[in-house]
């Protein structure tokens, strides 16, 4: 296990009711609040005006950056800042998901800085300031109610990048499952598969002696797994849903791969898909990642591949090595179809059009990954996933 340091500074409050803490938690910075979402669901579903009550209450005053995108663009987080500065806000307040929260996140850096945000989301060591920023989280997907990550897109130049920040922890995030009851089905699929992407990616590693991040991922895929379906047939059931929103905030804040760390294969892949072709980045994953994994399985793979099979999708130990691992790999194909989830990426309006130029782009760091791939790999995996 290689050495570490790991800390959460994120004060979480999770569970039924716990907007509650809302209001005090906004007054330890200020009564100006830049509100952003994306979408009309936090209306359509009361969210917003429970919301709106609090700050009422509470003598908070608010501006809204609304319309947040599922790709969110640079040219938002722009308008956010611009927002912020001309209101003197004190705090940023994301009610969403992933997108929301990452679009809020270079918002908060951004105003603290004097050049473009872009700037920021090529090189993260450049944000030395932030405002604080508040989460209610609204989609169990991403985990960036709990980390120091965000992906911003530059759709004029087909850029999809992310950046981090220790800056970047949200101050205090409100977990509460019911929020994503009215989760529709397709993005409860999706979300499904960005959780476990995230646990996969780190997962998938070369570092000796790591037997609790090892078995801390194998408990979160299997909770995937099980409750995934679950909250798919019953998007009301609070069991699942509780177990896939910890799942999410566990997946990447670091706990299960302190001391492992590697860099991601499959989301390099999906950002370019994502940037070229506008397309939700969990269904991304879920194309990519039993392609990346066939494509990588080989003599000095197959052992991770193997523990992989046996604790995570209870295949028979006594089997042939490979068998294992092919019969994980095609385990994992089919749990993603069971979600409904598409499984070749011209399903969702993905040709051979731009494929070079995206493997050229996705290549970069990717001599780090588990097994290091180059330009040609990844246009390889790209191809035998149309």
């Amino acid at each position: 296990m290689n050495n570490f340091t790991y800390q959460i500074p994120t004060e979480v409050y999770f569970g039924k009711g716990q907007i509650g803490h809302l209001a005090e938690s906004i007054l330890k910075f200020g009564r100006k609040v830049l509100l952003v979402y994306g979408g009309e669901s936090i209306k359509r579903t009361g969210l917003y005006q429970t919301i709106r009550t609090i700050f009422e209450q509470n003598g908070i005053e608010s501006f809204e950056l609304a319309g947040v995108e599922p790709n969110p663009r640079i040219d938002t987080v722009r308008k956010g800042i611009q927002l912020c500065r001309q209101n003197d806000v004190d705090v940023v307040l994301a009610v969403g998901g992933g997108s929301t929260i990452d679009c809020s996140k270079v918002v908060s850096a951004g105003v603290k800085y004097n050049g473009d945000a872009w700037d920021l989301v090529k090189d993260g060591s450049l944000i030395k300031d932030t405002l604080p920023m508040i989460v209610i989280l609204t989609i169990a997907a991403t985990g960036s109610e709990m980390n120091r990550y965000a992906v911003i897109s530059d759709m004029s130049t087909n850029d999809k990048m992310g950046t981090f920040s220790p800056l970047f922890y949200p101050k205090v995030s409100i977990l509460d499952p019911e929020y994503t009851f009215t989760v529709p089905k397709n993005q409860t699929s999706s979300g499904t598969a960005d959780i476990m992407s995230h646990i996969m990616e780190r997962y998938f590693h070369n570092a000796k002696g790591t037997y609790i991040q090892d078995r801390l991922s194998e408990s979160l895929l299997k909770t995937c797994i099980h409750y995934g379906p679950i909250a798919y047939n019953e998007p009301e059931n609070y069991e699942a849903r509780a177990n896939l929103m910890w799942a999410s905030s566990l997946a990447i804040d670091g706990i299960t791969w302190r001391g492992n760390s590697v860099a991601s294969s499959a989301h390099p892949m999906e950002h370019q898909l994502s940037a070229y072709h506008d397309i939700t980045h969990g269904v991304g994953l879920a194309i990519i990642i039993p392609h990346w994994m066939k494509h990588i399985l080989n003599d000095k793979t197959v052992g991770k591949f193997v523990d992989f099979g046996v604790n995570v999708w209870d295949i028979d130990p006594s089997l042939d090595s490979f068998e294992i691992a092919s019969k994980a790999i095609e385990k994992s194909k089919e749990f993603f179809a069971s979600l409904d989830l598409p499984a070749t990426l011209r399903e969702v309006g993905v040709t051979d059009k731009y494929l070079d130029v995206m493997a050229e782009k996705a290549a970069v760091g990717l001599e780090n990954a588990f097994y290091p791939l180059t330009s040609k790999d990844v246009l390889a995996i790209y191809k035998e996933s149309l």
